[in-house]
């Protein structure tokens, strides 16, 4: 691959971090509007945590971590930490069920993310953010008494050792909750394809890393090794309802590292990924909107 995975984040997070400078975070201010192909891209591409948050966030990432929260039962006073944050929803779900007599913090490599985090955190919410990575975990042995990650640990550059550090982190009998989503559901292989026939193969790289850790054997042995106990790993679909095909593309790549691959393409490649990501999913569209389910597997284990 011409650009490996992790040089495109760092892509992603340079390119939030000089917009950040340039802008005040004027998301309020932009028009709320349905837009597709290359206005899209000029309206609404200036700092990818930002779409990551106003988009991703609510058509995917809610849901998503909404049930990971769930599963994790917070209890009032628990001490929470939430590694490859992104922008803070699962964080934000976890203190709201943990009150003001516990703590939670969220931990992400991207500085973008981690502004974006801060800024939409309610005030109301005291949540502490770090700026690491989870294979160095910059904070005390036996500190958690719940460690949270959604949809990241497939993007861990050492996947043991991050586990590691999430186990050291939480105190004796501590609990640990990941998700990872896969197989890849129809509209997001569809645009794997897309992006491979009219971008090029390591653009279509990032849908198929997204959904690189879904075999329950391979997750479990991970935890298992990393010295967990009380191992178990659970796969159930989880439903979307998700923005007509065309403007999910153009979110979807805005939201993430694929923003950077695209940049420089010209507009009539452009054009014709759209047409062809729209026609393949045509028969997953109702009522405007498109459908389906995402099959995440949840890994639960103690300290």
């Amino acid at each position: 691959m011409a650009m490996h995975l992790a040089a495109l984040r760092a892509a992603g997070a340079r390119q939030t971090v000089i917009q950040r400078d340039n802008q005040q975070h004027g998301m309020t201010n932009r028009k709320e509007t349905s837009m597709t192909g290359p206005t899209y891209r000029d309206s609404y591409s200036q700092n990818a945590a930002e779409n990551y948050e106003r988009y991703f966030v609510p058509s995917i990432g809610r849901p998503v971590a909404a049930d990971l929260v769930g599963r994790a039962a917070l209890r009032p006073g628990e001490r929470v930490l939430d590694v490859a944050c992104g922008t803070g929803i699962v964080a934000r779900l976890a203190a709201e069920r943990v009150g003001p007599s516990g703590a939670v913090v969220g931990l992400d490599l991207n500085p973008g993310m981690l502004a974006v985090a801060r800024d939409t955190a309610p005030p109301d919410l005291s949540i502490a953010w770090h700026e690491a990575p989870a294979e160095a975990i910059p904070l005390p042995d036996d500190d958690f008494d719940v460690v949270l990650c959604g949809m990241g640990l497939q993007f861990f550059s050492n996947r043991e050792a991050g586990l590691r550090e999430m186990r050291r982190v939480l105190v004796p009998g501590g609990r640990l909750l990941a998700n990872v989503p896969g197989p890849a559901p129809p509209p997001l292989e569809a645009m794997a394809e897309a992006l491979r026939r009219h971008i090029s193969p390591e653009s279509a790289s990032f849908v198929h890393a997204v959904f690189s850790l879904q075999d329950a054997d391979e997750i479990r042995s991970l935890a298992t090794t990393a010295g967990f106990d009380d191992v178990e790993v659970r796969s159930e679909p989880v439903a979307l309802r998700l923005p007509p095909p065309a403007d999910f593309l153009w979110q979807y790549i805005h939201s993430t590292p694929m923003a950077a691959v695209v940049a420089n393409v010209d507009e009539e490649r452009l054009k014709a990924l759209e047409r062809d990501f729209s026609e393949r999913c045509r028969d997953f569209v109702k009522a405007g909107a498109l459908v389906g389910a995402v099959r995440m597997s949840t890994l639960t284990a103690r300290r």
